[in-house]
């Protein structure tokens, strides 16, 4: 199993979206603003995460990403198997390393093969909870942002009321009586 920096932002991701908990769907744009993370690159992520069933999207105003099963039943081998294109094993017939007899890298095929299960293994018995709440108990909180609720959803701004005058009728009149 191969861990690349998209597995590193895609297990951030993820912590970020198990300390939400049932805070509703969380947008790319406030994890990639959260991370320095560009929403497109996470974009490319989800859409892997997605299709492995370990993420959920809703469309719209207000929408976002949200875990589809309980932080405790997703690890972190689910999340980096999702992420990371497994080199195609080979079949029957064909040699473990084409083109490379003699060179003795099938001495050691039997340690990489060990260490790789070994490092799954360990991947497999951390889960997305224990993740998430090792992140609390450092004291990382991560304010939810209210959802965006349709067009015109921004704030109406108060008038803005002055005591300058307002023609040069007044401004005349003002400065007259002020002697």
């Amino acid at each position: 199993m191969r861990l690349s920096t998209k597995s590193r932002f895609a297990v951030t991701a993820m912590i970020d979206i198990a300390l939400q908990g049932n805070a509703g769907p969380i947008s790319l744009a406030d994890i990639g603003m959260r991370h320095k993370i560009s929403v497109s690159y996470l974009e490319q992520l989800f859409s892997r995460l997605r299709q492995s069933g370990l993420v959920e999207s809703t469309r719209g105003p207000g929408g976002g990403y949200s875990l589809s099963r309980s932080s405790e039943s997703i690890s972190v081998a689910d999340i980096i198997g999702a992420i990371e294109v497994h080199p195609h094993a080979p079949g029957k017939g064909e040699k473990a390393f084409p083109g490379q007899a003699g060179s003795g890298e099938w001495m050691t095929q039997e340690l990489w093969a060990a260490l790789n299960a070994k490092m799954v293994e360990h991947m497999q018995s951390i889960s997305l909870r224990h993740l998430a709440s090792e992140q609390r108990a450092k004291g990382v909180k991560i304010e939810a942002r209210p959802a965006k609720r349709g067009v015109y959803s921004a704030p109406k701004s108060k008038p803005v009321y002055t005591t300058a005058p307002n023609s040069v009728f007044a401004l005349g009149r003002s400065l007259l009586g002020s002697r």
